[in-house]
């Protein structure tokens, strides 16, 4: 079916004149460059024409991968076409690199030549090669700078993890540092014109140029709170998917994935996995697609008879099965859930009483439960889970049962911060202590921005927390805010 769909598109491609030498009044790469899905014999590259010259014309792309910055040892090139079916994006996939190698790629079309991006295969099969990656999510552009991402592109690292809420899809706020394109976008047009306006901020665009990216989504490529087929509006259903649809293709066209997540109607594949030699397995969710609705009518509240059904469902039959799969025939030594949504129950009500975020996995609990079971028996080596949405820091141990605190730890949870969404954050001392007090497998909780900068190898992971104080102007410094270490085999997280 995916196959049957990218021949669609080429045939409809076939219906646009072809250019392949089009006079460009600006500069057609202005979007960036990226690379993205690393495999130990293949990395996506990707690129997006930009400009009014593109008109409804498809037009022919070269591309070069080389082993030198200065593209002289050029081991892979060749030409893809940029349709308008796909909004003139570029998806590569060159093989037969080799494993654990760093790589440097360029673009051309019509005599103009793209920026020179740099990438990374993942390493051989059995290699104990350690990773340096980060992981980030949420970032509006509205609510600040992306200067996290400057301090990003000068760290030494292998590889960008991203969470998700890589756009928003809200109208313009006034008083912003900021400002949207659009009103709340809605078409497929809406939809590549406010990614276009994400990938115009230089600092991202400059981590996508020094390392590959590996991405899935939460909610905010669609819509707030979006679960399976309903919004949080409560659309007709026929309406919503058609949104969705709009969302999901302008998801893939600006991403650096493979042709294995093109869309199939209002579908899209995007759980999958990456091996990182005998290092780590990255198991890659999407906790949106598939999903139930949220429960008790969302938002924060004590957990109801339906957050507690067994009907409730996060990841859907399939996928739930696929991770399980993918987890227990994992040899390597860390199992890495790329996760959106909390995973750890949190009462977050301070004094008498309890309330749950109906959004976060709190509202699915016998899913969780099944999942921490999974842990506990089936033993996968050493579980984490890497946690973006909630726009603000959180380290947790994982328990075999969060209703008994006392039963083992089975994994720990890194919560990332957002990149910009919620502004500038406060230093709420008082806050992590009370949910310290309430919630004792928490270890950290902090209300600022940034992203963390994580080491892992055959031993030991290690997680530094990577602070700006503001994101409502440019130029700010970043700081370690803390440092976390698990022990291989320990499944318990302290802080160094």
């Amino acid at each position: 079916m995916i196959r049957r769909q990218f021949l669609l598109g080429l045939a409809a491609a076939r219906f646009n004149p072809l250019r392949s030498a089009p006079r460009f009044r600006q500069d057609p790469f202005m979007l960036g460059i990226a690379s993205g899905d690393p495999l130990p014999d293949s990395v996506v590259l990707w690129t997006r024409l930009a400009g009014q010259e593109l008109g409804n014309a498809s037009h022919e792309v070269e591309w070069i991968i080389a082993e030198d910055e200065g593209l002289k040892k050029i081991v892979k090139r060749g030409k893809e076409v940029a349709s308008p079916q796909f909004a003139h994006s570029v998806h590569v996939d060159p093989r037969g690199l080799k494993p654990g190698r760093w790589y440097w790629y360029q673009f051309r079309c019509g005599g103009v030549e793209s920026p020179i991006g740099r990438t990374r295969t993942a390493p051989a099969v059995n290699s104990q090669d350690p990773l340096r990656f980060a992981f980030a999510s949420c970032q509006n552009y509205e609510h600040g700078y992306f200067t996290a991402y400057e301090h990003m592109a000068q760290e030494d690292l292998h590889l960008v993890v991203h969470l998700g809420d890589y756009i928003y899809e809200g109208g313009p706020s006034k008083g912003r540092p900021r400002q949207h394109n659009s009103p709340e976008i809605q078409s497929l047009t809406d939809y590549r014109n406010r990614y276009a306006l994400y990938r115009t901020d230089p600092d991202l665009r400059r981590a996508h140029e020094r390392f590959p990216f590996i991405v899935t989504w939460d909610d905010h490529e669609v819509d707030n709170n979006y679960a399976g087929d309903k919004d949080e509006s409560g659309t007709p259903r026929d309406q919503f998917l058609e949104r969705r649809a709009n969302a999901y293709q302008s998801y893939y066209e600006p991403m650096p994935l493979r042709r294995s997540s093109l869309p199939r109607g209002t579908s899209l594949d995007l759980y999958r996995s990456f091996d990182f030699g005998s290092t780590a397995r990255f198991h890659v969710l999407d906790t949106r697609q598939y999903r139930s609705d949220q429960p008790c009518g969302d938002g924060r509240k004590p957990q109801c008879a339906e957050a507690l059904s067994a009907e409730q469902t996060m990841l859907g039959d399939s996928q739930e099965k696929w991770l399980m799969e993918s987890m227990r025939s994992s040899k390597q030594t860390w199992n890495v859930l790329a996760n959106q949504v909390m995973f750890a129950k949190m009462d977050f009500k301070p004094g008498e009483g309890a309330e749950y975020a109906m959004d976060q996995w709190s509202g699915y609990e016998v899913p969780r439960q099944r999942i921490c079971r999974f842990f506990e028996e089936a033993k996968p080596s050493n579980p984490i889970i890497l946690t973006g949405d909630i726009h603000s820091s959180w380290v947790s141990n994982i328990k075999a049962d969060f209703n008994r605190p006392e039963s083992k730890n089975v994994g720990v949870e890194f919560v990332g911060t957002s990149i910009t969404s919620g502004g500038d954050g406060l230093e709420l001392p008082i806050a992590e202590a009370n949910f310290k007090k309430k919630n004792p497998h928490l270890q950290y909780f902090l209300a600022k921005r940034g992203y963390v900068s994580c080491t892992v190898n055959a031993n030991e992971w290690r997680s530094d927390y990577r602070i700006v104080p503001v994101v409502t102007k440019p130029g700010a410094v970043i700081e370690t805010r803390a440092k976390f270490r698990v022990a291989a085999g320990a499944n318990q997280v302290e802080r160094t």
